[in-house]
């Protein structure tokens, strides 16, 4: 049977750069309801981000990383007969926005010996770069639905 989406509730801009995208990334990062510890560790990241990378826009590094981690195909199990086969799938765009936010919000945290302003703010970095953790989860995603697309015709 298949669900029906339940419709998505209209959500704020951040205040400093009125950005959707940086209010549901400031969401993320959040832990216990702290929001001002967030705010202050998201934009602490971008602005250390625009030091490191010499730029005037914060907000433009930042989409720009997203967009180069943003995954374009992932596999989704479908049950056929007795068999369970991984299908090719593409990605909407806010779903890959919410993967991006997601890998760069886990593997941030994952790494160690620093303040999370700065494990956040080089995950960006990389990200904008186009290398690091997030660029190979998705580099190995995209080779999963590559091995994969013999299944397509499975997609409904």
């Amino acid at each position: 049977m298949r669900r029906r989406r339940a419709p998505e509730k209209e959500s704020h801009p951040d205040p400093k750069y009125s950005s959707k995208t940086v209010a549901k990334f400031i969401n993320m990062v959040m832990t216990r309801g702290k929001k001002n510890l967030a705010e202050k560790i998201v934009y602490g990241a971008l602005e250390l981000m625009k030091k490191k990378l010499n730029d005037s826009d914060g907000l433009k590094l930042f989409h720009k990383a997203i967009e180069n981690v943003r995954p374009r195909l992932e596999v989704k199990p479908r049950r056929v007969g007795g068999a369970t086969y991984q299908v090719p799938v593409d990605v909407r765009q806010e779903r890959g926005t919410s993967i991006v936010l997601r890998w760069l919000r886990d593997f941030a945290r994952s790494k160690k010996g620093k303040p999370m302003v700065d494990k956040l703010a080089d995950e960006l970095i990389s990200a904008y770069k186009g290398e690091g953790s997030a660029i190979k989860k998705r580099d190995d995603m995209h080779k999963m639905a590559e091995s994969n697309k013999a299944y397509a015709h499975f997609r409904w």
